[in-house]
């Protein structure tokens, strides 16, 4: 097969040399909700292609190489003084695979322990190119599925607006748990 990104030759669908090149990923953050933190690996102008991958069979490959560039290595070097847990946002598997259930996996470390099917949206309109009113008028309505955890970390793909972040974030404050921070892949605020 051929790296999607240079085209040679490869095993695997970008190869080690473009991974090494173009994926590496930095530490983006910014500030939304009550100053709730929200760490980012990539610019999505860098990284946009790959990312409108995640609805086809070739989604679950890139966001498995992405997943480990950056959220394994995070979990890695990540220390806390008390285990917490980690909560993909809508892990509901669409197109084969669930692309925040696949990041949540890669947080799973001594410190970390990713937690599945606990927050779903119940409106699943895609908010994809959609304007800021368009999401406002358009919630996602969070359903929580109880659990004993206390300690959070929120994980998503993409910020844009923080609209559904912040959302996700109030749900889960009104469940009593504390969100420490949220991860995602992209920031597409960011220039």
């Amino acid at each position: 097969m051929k790296c999607l990104l240079c085209e040679s030759l490869s095993f695997a669908h970008i190869c080690s040399t473009c991974r090494d090149t173009y994926l590496t990923p930095s530490i983006y953050k910014r500030k939304i909700l009550n100053n709730i933190e929200v760490i980012s690996f990539y610019k999505y102008s860098e990284i946009k292609e790959l990312l409108h991958t995640k609805h086809t069979d070739l989604g679950f490959y890139i966001y498995s190489i992405l997943a480990k560039k950056s959220f394994k290595k995070f979990a890695h070097e990540f220390e806390f003084p008390h285990a917490i847990h980690s909560i993909a946002i809508d892990d509901n598997a669409k197109s084969g695979y669930s692309h925040t259930a696949l990041l949540n996996k890669e947080l799973k470390s001594k410190f970390i322990t990713p937690l599945f099917n606990k927050l779903r949206a119940t409106n699943s309109t895609s908010y994809s190119g959609k304007s800021k009113e368009f999401r406002l008028l358009h919630p996602r309505n969070f359903e929580f599925k109880e659990f004993q955890e206390r300690s959070i970390i929120l994980v998503d793909d993409i910020i844009t607006t923080g609209f559904t972040l912040t959302q996700a974030i109030q749900t889960m404050q009104k469940a009593n748990k504390e969100v420490l921070f949220c991860i995602t892949l992209a920031d597409a605020g960011l220039k």
